[in-house]
């Protein structure tokens, strides 16, 4: 260990020694420009040997993040540079810089891209040029090394997102895509493809371009007005009149809800302002009733940066998701409320779901749906048997029986059926519960008639109800952590149509047996679970919601935060 300290020691030292012999040579002698190139490519390879040598990799104050794939990136080049040569910076750098600027289109921080201290490097190297004054070698090595950064930065962000959301989500898996990033830029820059290069790396999902379409909207929208919150007061619907309604037409027309060619202010409620409340009440996920109550007003008052911001947000979420979600697929978006089939890029299927309550979320990930059980048993996970029926056993004798939940002594296949009358359940607490509970098939099961299994580690699903009162509330969540669909037979009949042996009627009968039975499906159907606060539905209206589960705080703030090392 002390031989190979000594080893780098005595290396800086002779790269030190080389550096300022260089140096002397690049002031003081009229080189020609192959070996002036040939000089930066000493400065930056013992610059790289140098900094790696440190605990931080640093250039100018600007914290280099691809310690891993920079120093692999020059060797394959000899440490040629790659974005100057023979006294001039390249054209690929103009691409470069005009790509970072637009990240701001893309929901990201160009100035997360070393972008002003390129920029300022750049008219200082060109004032020098115009001058004639020498230009000391460090500078080149340091744009460099600053471009090649932000390429392998911006690229990455683009690909996966700039957040790894299971670093602030322990409910929040990724399958995160992997790519060449050294090899894709060194063949941008042979080929001169670097705006294309990173253009590939942006995702191709219509919700993320129309999320970005509207994010470049709201912004003009948030420029060309000083936001102000409306006035309070009883409900308006149509028929008032006066201030109030005029405030609230310039809002609707703000929002893009109201939209009139008239040039006069509006204020009278008529039927174009209670068509556009109940479009603004659609889109927000409130009850359609064209009345501004105190929830729609609430949402009125919202400002239009924090929607800015919003969308920004779940741009982020869908640099997350895998970039082919599959021909035909299944998606939950847990903040809507909602579930849809996608096939051939078509909506086919569109229904209701109850999700997790906040303190027992539904999860995010993306599996495989195999399967799906008809008049299923629910064995009952323990976390639930000890908050929520136990209490329940305690206070009602015959609850269990009425239930039609069984008692088991442990979890093993073949557990001996207890009677739960020999119980003495008032003893029974979270640290001596080594039962399991199974509520059998039938008109009391919590799963319903269907239930649709895909393989996680979180043990949800989703299944039918008998609560069918639940999917008539707005906010639906209800749940503790599966998903409660609207409409199951529907989907099972839509996922097994190219199956001839269940037909709609075959289904029926088989639920109408009354007895537990697997239909394994012919192919896997993907399924995507998500959580978007923002999105654009498949008619290019934008659409928010309420942050159930205050994830839009977390990520906010992890996005503000500085950049972890590649």
């Amino acid at each position: 260990m002390l031989k190979l300290k000594i080893h780098i020691s005595i290396k800086s030292y002779l790269g030190i020694v080389l550096l300022i012999v260089f140096s002397a040579l690049f002031y003081n002698t009229v080189l020609a420009k192959e070996t002036a190139t040939e000089v930066i490519n000493v400065y930056l390879k013992q610059r790289i040997e140098t900094e790696l040598i440190k605990n931080r990799f640093s250039c100018r104050s600007e914290l280099i993040c691809g310690v891993s794939l920079i120093p692999v990136f020059y060797q394959q080049r000899d440490f040629a540079p790659a974005w100057y040569r023979n006294g001039k910076i390249l054209p690929q750098t103009a691409a470069l810089i005009s790509e970072i600027k637009n990240a701001y289109d893309e929901g990201l921080r160009p100035d997360g891209y070393h972008l002003a201290t390129i920029l300022s490097l750049i008219q200082t190297i060109e004032s020098k040029k115009t001058l004639k004054e020498p230009i000391d070698p460090a500078m080149w090595v340091d744009l460099e090394l600053l471009l090649t950064d932000a390429f392998m930065l911006y690229s990455s962000h683009l690909l996966a997102g700039r957040v790894n959301p299971e670093t602030i989500h322990t409910d929040w898996i990724i399958v995160n895509p992997t790519a060449d990033l050294i090899g894709i830029l060194q063949s941008a820059l042979r080929s001169n493809q670097i705006r294309q290069a990173l253009n590939d790396f942006r995702p191709l999902h219509l919700g993320y371009i129309g999320l970005k379409n509207s994010l470049a909207d709201y912004r003009k929208r948030a420029e060309k007005n000083v936001w102000s919150p409306l006035l309070p007061g009883k409900s308006i619907k149509k028929g008032k009149s006066g201030l109030l309604v005029r405030q609230l037409c310039e809002r609707l027309t703000l929002l893009g809800d109201l939209k009139t060619s008239k040039q006069i202010p509006i204020d009278l409620f008529d039927e174009s302002v209670e068509a556009a409340v109940r479009r603004f009440q659609k889109r927000h996920g409130l009850r359609s009733d064209g009345i501004v109550g105190p929830l729609t007003l609430a949402i009125l008052n919202i400002p239009i940066r924090k929607r800015v911001r919003q969308i920004e947000i779940n741009m982020e979420r869908w640099r997350w998701i895998p970039r082919n979600l599959g021909n035909m697929y299944i998606l939950v978006n847990v903040a809507e409320f909602n579930m849809w089939v996608t096939e051939n890029r078509q909506r086919s299927l569109n229904m209701r779901v109850v999700v997790g309550r906040p303190f027992r979320r539904t999860p995010v990930f993306s599996s495989k749906m195999t399967y799906m059980v008809i008049n299923p048993f629910w064995n009952i996970p323990t976390s639930i048997a000890v908050k929520d029926i136990l209490p329940k056993i305690q206070e009602e004798n015959q609850y269990l029986d009425q239930q039609g939940i069984k008692v088991f002594e442990n979890w093993k296949k073949d557990a001996l059926e207890l009677n739960p009358q020999t119980i003495d359940w008032k003893q029974i607490g979270p640290r001596n519960f080594f039962y399991r509970l199974r509520q059998d098939p039938g008109p009391q099961n919590a799963l319903g008639r269907i239930k649709f299994m895909f393989p996680n580690k979180f043990a949800v699903y989703l299944h039918d109800t008998p609560k069918r009162f639940l999917f008539k509330e707005t906010v639906r969540d209800f749940s503790s952590g599966c998903i409660r669909i609207e409409k199951p037979i529907d989907l099972a009949v839509y996922i097994t149509r190219n199956d001839p042996r269940w037909t709609k009627e075959e289904m029926l009968k088989a639920i109408a047996a009354g007895q537990r039975k697997v239909i394994t499906l012919r192919e896997p159907i993907a399924i995507h679970l998500q959580y978007w606060t923002a999105w654009v539905d498949d008619k290019g209206e934008l659409h928010f919601r309420d942050d159930i589960y205050d994830r839009d705080n977390a990520l906010d703030r992890a996005l503000k935060e500085r950049l972890p090392r590649m």
